[in-house]
């Protein structure tokens, strides 16, 4: 059972990731200062700093416990399936309980709104592109694993990693782009996106793929 303090730490850390958020999305990222959080949830800018090591930390809280989980879901799928399958099974599977780690910390609509803002903050997609790089490096080091492969010899679970990663940006500009900013038209996107890499891959573009129903 946890204890009382770290069930007040827990509610301290949530707080600080939900003022940020909200705070992002209405003022804009740059304009929101640390103080300005800090003072939102009645606690000391130190108090910020043992939490998150910057405004940038705090940005990018939920989407690191995101990241680590679908990374941890590939990791468990079973070993007989084929690697692109796995990493797409483990997206499907994951989205209900990434809608729900959500839900606990922030609104789900505060959560996407601030995925737009991200993608429009050069200072955060820059940030944003590293991280990528970051948890490209993780997954290409489970599928690796999960092969038995070196892929410092083998570089086809950096391949499919980049292909993925491609993939799943090209859906996130997508539906950023659009008016509809909800968990289901995330995932509509991804799922539309993930289904055209046979398509893409293939010699013939002559024939115009279906577009998926919404």
């Amino acid at each position: 059972m946890t204890g009382l303090r770290e069930r007040k730490k827990q509610r301290t850390r949530d707080s600080l990731i939900r003022v940020s958020h909200e705070l992002f999305v209405d003022k804009g990222y740059d304009e929101t200062t640390v103080d300005e959080i800090a003072d939102a949830v009645d606690v000391s800018q130190r108090t910020f700093f043992r939490y998150f090591a910057s405004k940038e930390a705090v940005a990018f809280a939920l989407q690191d416990e995101v990241e680590s989980q679908f990374i941890d879901a590939v990791a468990d799928r079973p070993a007989d399936e084929a690697p692109l399958r796995a990493l797409r099974s483990a997206l499907d599977a994951n989205w209900s309980r990434i809608g729900d780690a959500i839900q606990e910390v922030v609104p789900i609509s505060v959560h996407m709104r601030l995925s737009q803002v991200i993608e429009t903050t050069p200072s955060l997609l820059a940030v944003q592109m590293r991280r990528a790089s970051e948890t490209e490096d993780r997954l290409v080091t489970v599928l690796a694993t999960r092969e038995g492969l070196d892929p410092r010899e083998d570089p086809r679970p950096r391949v499919l990693v980049a292909l993925f990663a491609g993939v799943m940006r090209a859906a996130g500009r997508q539906w950023s782009a659009g008016d509809d900013i909800t968990v289901e038209s995330q995932r509509r996107a991804v799922e539309q996106c993930m289904d055209l890499m046979g398509p893409v891959l293939s010699d013939d573009w002559s024939a115009r793929p279906s577009r998926t129903e919404s």
